[in-house]
């Protein structure tokens, strides 16, 4: 699925684009969405209310001497998804969208969010708030010098802003008089009070070794030789995100929905290590693991979760330098480490390790994403023998091909909140339905699935976009564009160390031949039962160059507003490349495609696939056969295998002739049976 963090900066380079010659788009209907215009506003079911949380806020803002309270949609890890205890935007606005900002004064109330989201806007926020549709930190810093007079106040909390975001806003506001005040006590939560959810308390437990590609301590030591061969020679590792510490220390939690994390930090130095996190939590299992070689340099002393800022502030007074990443660390703590005690960089060298799977780590993605295309094989057979009865809808089957997932082995949920949209919902790029407000699938529609699951060997996301009935050729030769994109993504060759930002390009090709585009990003990493969006892995300028063992989606797409929309995603691994020629010590890479779920034959016009295509489709299809089809018979599922070897026939330029023929020969019979059918 299309990565929020990744997505708003694609929305953001591409935005102009949009009015630069893409095909005219059909306005969706405005029935469901506020209207503050007239009097009195017209306010739809979906909104909420924020009458009584902004006038508690406001009186706290006065206490705290600030004229503006600057909210984000994060938490203190800088997480994509959140707790809802760490909804604080949502609570205070009720706009549940993962990425925006909002900004409270004395007077107004402003959210900031891109194009994916302007809609959705529209229909939960009611007319306290203005929705401002620039997404740029400038334009926050701008709007702020308008509302605030000079010498005043504005205010944020530290613990929720990165270190980037925080440099942003201080430069906008640079020689404008106005101070920008760190409150280490979030005002939201201060005002919501006893109705936050709570602090999680389920177990903390530990992988079992045959789901980890190594040992903790063999981590932490791989991590260690990092840090002496650093040109600054840091003496400790500050580690923020939450896969972080999952990843780092083999442990797994459910605090945050979709994503088997753990509030924690962890500071990592070349004698010892601090794991903060709340210890009644950690399984008996977990804490004999991290105590097994106490007393010792591989000894983790287990420290509460609040403890992290003042034991990092006392860390820093010593002859120490503290590694940090600076995309997760935020600025409450970075401001108590000294400037010439941090060595920087955009991302821990856990994160970057992390990215590289080794070869356990490989073959346990490999195995999951069998299991995964079982459970997506059966919800293609399902919705073709049911959606001609008119007994499924978007949400009905979200919830059922979910249920087809959590019915595998190892599966412990999905991935994420599984995107099912037909027809025009399926043009917003993150649409998931609900039990309220759920479209019929027809056979007249496209219908777009994204979904993905949680396994104790990894974790998965592909994007199928299937029709049951008749496409227009606009919709088939758009689609076959996006399926063009993937393919000659997928089997591109380049030189190792390449940045993704430098192939995405292929991806679009085909889309932008004929003036179409999309978007959102390319493709994000993924984690071994993790993140579904594992960074620094991506396509993006700010993700990290390509090399053998990185994961990551591929996953082109095309939007058609108020109609349709079509996705097309697979995971892939990054291998090495079989060239003619090698020329030096890199070798050269390619992808390999792990998602081994055929794609929707009744919207492909093969014409437009050149011969390379056809045989790379047909290449697929076989591996497919191959790994699934054993599968499928082991679990005596014989009508999904017969599906599975019907879909992946394989394509020549006689089908082509064949389907050709075959259409005007029906035409022809038709015509002759019906002299007066109209066209």
């Amino acid at each position: 699925m299309p990565s929020s963090r990744w997505t708003t900066w694609a929305w953001m380079l591409l935005l102009p684009g949009c009015a630069m010659g893409w095909p005219k788009q059909r306005s969706s209907a405005t029935s469901d969405i506020r209207n503050c215009t007239i009097s009195p506003p017209f306010l739809p079911p979906s909104v909420t209310d924020t009458s009584i949380q902004l006038n508690a806020l406001r009186q706290r803002m006065q206490f705290y001497n600030i004229s503006a309270y600057i909210i984000p949609a994060t938490d203190a890890h800088m997480s994509e998804y959140i707790a809802e205890r760490d909804a604080r935007l949502a609570w205070i606005s009720g706009f549940t969208g993962s990425a925006g900002t909002g900004v409270v004064t004395t007077k107004k109330a402003g959210l900031w969010t891109d194009s994916r989201y302007w809609t959705q806007a529209e229909r939960q926020m009611d007319c306290n708030w203005e929705l401002q549709k620039i997404v740029w930190t400038d334009s926050i810093g701008e709007w702020l010098l308008q509302e605030i007079p000079a010498g005043e106040n504005i205010g944020l909390d530290p613990f929720l802003f990165s270190i980037d975001l925080w440099n942003s806003y201080a430069r906008v506001l640079q020689g404008s008089s106005r101070i920008l005040v760190p409150i280490e006590d979030n005002l939201v939560d201060l005002v919501w009070g006893t109705q936050r959810p709570l602090s999680p308390t389920s177990e903390i437990y530990l992988l079992p070794e045959t789901f980890t590609g190594s040992t903790w301590q063999e981590k932490v030591s791989g991590i260690r030789r990092q840090m002496e061969q650093h040109s600054r020679s840091p003496t400790a590792v500050l580690l923020s995100a939450l896969e972080e510490t999952a990843w780092l220390f083999n442990l797994r939690g459910d605090d945050i929905s979709y994503n088997p994390v753990f509030y924690s930090y962890a500071l990592l130095t070349t004698s010892d290590i601090s794991l903060f996190v709340d210890r009644s939590r950690l399984s008996a299992e977990a804490l004999q693991s991290l105590s097994a070689q106490c007393p010792g340099p591989l000894c983790v002393q287990v420290k509460e979760y609040d403890q992290v800022r003042a034991r990092v502030q006392t860390y820093a007074q010593g002859d120490v330098r503290v590694w940090i990443g600076t995309e997760y660390t935020t600025y409450g703590l970075y401001r108590v480490i000294p400037q010439d005690k941090l060595v920087e960089s955009s991302y821990s060298p856990v994160m970057t390790t992390k990215a590289v799977k080794n070869d356990k780590e490989q073959t346990l993605l490999r195995a999951a994403h069998v299991r995964d295309a079982v459970a997506v094989i059966q919800y293609l057979l399902w919705l073709e023998k049911n959606v001609p009865k008119g007994s499924v809808d978007e949400f009905s089957g979200a919830r059922y091909v979910d249920k087809l997932r959590r019915e595998k082995e190892h599966c412990k949920g999905a991935s994420f909140e599984t995107i099912s949209a037909s027809g025009l919902n399926a043009a917003l790029a993150h649409y998931s339905p609900s039990n309220v407000s759920s479209r019929k699938l027809s056979v007249d529609e496209m219908y777009l699935s994204d979904s993905g699951g949680q396994y104790l060997d990894g974790t998965t996301d592909i994007t199928r976009t299937v029709h049951w009935g008749d496409p227009t050729p606009f919709q088939k030769e758009a689609y076959t564009r996006v399926l063009m994109g993937n393919i000659d993504l997928a089997r591109l060759v380049f030189p190792s160390e390449t940045s993704g930002r430098v192939v995405e390009a292929f991806a679009r090709r085909a889309l932008w031949e004929v003036g179409l585009n999309y978007g959102h990003g390319t493709g994000h990493g993924i984690g071994n039962f993790l993140s579904v969006h594992e960074w620094p892995v991506g396509f993006q300028s700010n993700n990290v160059p390509l090399v053998k063992g990185m994961f990551t989606s591929i996953e082109p797409g095309y939007y058609q507003e108020g109609e349709f929309g079509i996705r097309i995603e697979d995971v892939a691994l990054v291998v090495e490349a079989q060239t003619k020629h090698g020329v030096g010590e890199k070798a050269y890479l390619t992808f390999e495609v792990l998602s081994l779920v055929p794609y929707d034959r009744n919207l492909i016009d093969i014409g437009f696939l050149s011969e390379d295509q056809i045989q790379y489709l047909n290449t697929y299809y076989e591996t497919i056969r191959q790994r699934v089809g054993p599968e499928l018979q082991r679990r005596q599922l014989e009508e999904e295998y017969e599906w599975l070897r019907r879909n992946t026939q394989p394509f020549s330029r006689g089908t082509l002739v064949a389907a050709s023929l075959g259409t005007l020969a029906i035409t022809s019979l038709v015509s002759a049976l019906l002299p007066d059918r109209q066209a």
